[in-house]
């Protein structure tokens, strides 16, 4: 598995990362597997978040992997804290963030997490609250990278006007059909609803700003609506999925997840996957390079027009 710099800190890390969201109901064994195959394609980052299954999806993992400090040196974990869905709030204060994150390593049982995100935006936010926990999770060395995910540059610069630490990831949602991100950017200046920017700039600034980003939901269409692969919905795009497929030996799923891996942003794709062999073929992705016009011909195979 090929790797690179987490943002601009000197973590490195695989250029795909496997998503925990889904495995709060595997069986240990059927864990065990996801992880295995994880392992043995040398994809050691795994991203979870303390909302996941209610917290579930973390004590599956640290048991599935039989978590010892051994074991913990051979990870890269990353999780996420801020969505409070018992009382429907987003909550970054101080409290909230401290106690989050000291649950987040009791159930994966580790004394450290790598990287820590914010999770989507809290209108509420007192940014200087969330320096000062970020100082004290620093200081008593339970995190050691932070950053953020569904934040726009502008929020992101007032996290920087307090915050001391460096933002390394900014996970956003992107795939071929969710491309808003990267169309807005071919259609400056024109009539047409593909030039509205939704986001601010998102992905120049965190190119700009040595910010990765980590596409999640990288097969999906929609908000959760379903995947695109297979999907009678997008003709177009799984007949040039499938002969790209039949042209490099993979599957149309590698296809996909190579997509985001051809993108200068030099992105760090999340699965979603508890199945094994669709993990493997993911991570696949890291040895396929589509040429230009192979990227540019799905694009426009989603439903993408170019100006």
């Amino acid at each position: 598995m090929r790797t690179q710099k987490l943002g601009g800190s000197d973590l490195l890390v695989p250029v795909v990362a496997v998503g925990c969201m889904r495995i709060d109901g595997m069986e240990r064994g059927a864990a065990s597997r996801l992880i295995g195959t994880a392992l043995e394609h040398g994809a050691n980052f795994f991203d979870h978040a303390d909302i996941y299954g209610a917290g579930r999806s973390e004590e599956v993992f640290a048991d599935a992997v039989g978590m010892t400090s051994s074991v913990r040196e051979g990870l890269i974990l990353q999780s996420k804290c801020g969505i409070r869905p018992d009382i429907q709030t987003f909550d970054f204060s101080r409290e909230h963030i401290l106690a989050s994150v000291d649950g987040i390593l009791k159930r994966l049982r580790t004394e450290y997490l790598d990287v820590l995100l914010l999770h989507r935006p809290d209108a509420l936010v007192e940014p200087e609250e969330v320096a000062a926990a970020f100082d004290q999770l620093e200081q008593e060395g339970k995190v050691r990278h932070f950053g953020v995910s569904n934040q726009h540059p502008r929020q992101i610069e007032l996290l920087k006007k307090y915050v001391r630490q460096p933002l390394v990831a900014n996970q956003l949602q992107l795939s071929i059909t969710n491309a808003t991100m990267i169309t807005s950017g071919l259609n400056v200046n024109m009539e047409n609803a593909e030039a509205v920017n939704r986001d601010g700039g998102v992905l120049d600034y965190c190119r700009l700003h040595d910010i990765t980003v980590q596409p999640w939901s990288p097969f999906q269409f929609g908000f959760f609506e379903g995947v695109f692969i297979g999907h009678a919905k997008f003709p177009a795009l799984n007949a040039k999925l499938d002969a790209l497929a039949a042209k490099y030996g993979v599957s149309s799923t590698t296809v996909a997840m190579a997509w985001l891996l051809r993108h200068p942003a030099r992105m760090q794709p999340v699965t979603g996957t508890t199945t094994p062999e669709r993990l493997a073929d993911c991570l696949r992705a890291a040895d396929v390079t589509l040429t230009r016009e192979e990227w540019y011909g799905l694009l426009i195979a989603a439903g993408n027009t170019l100006p």
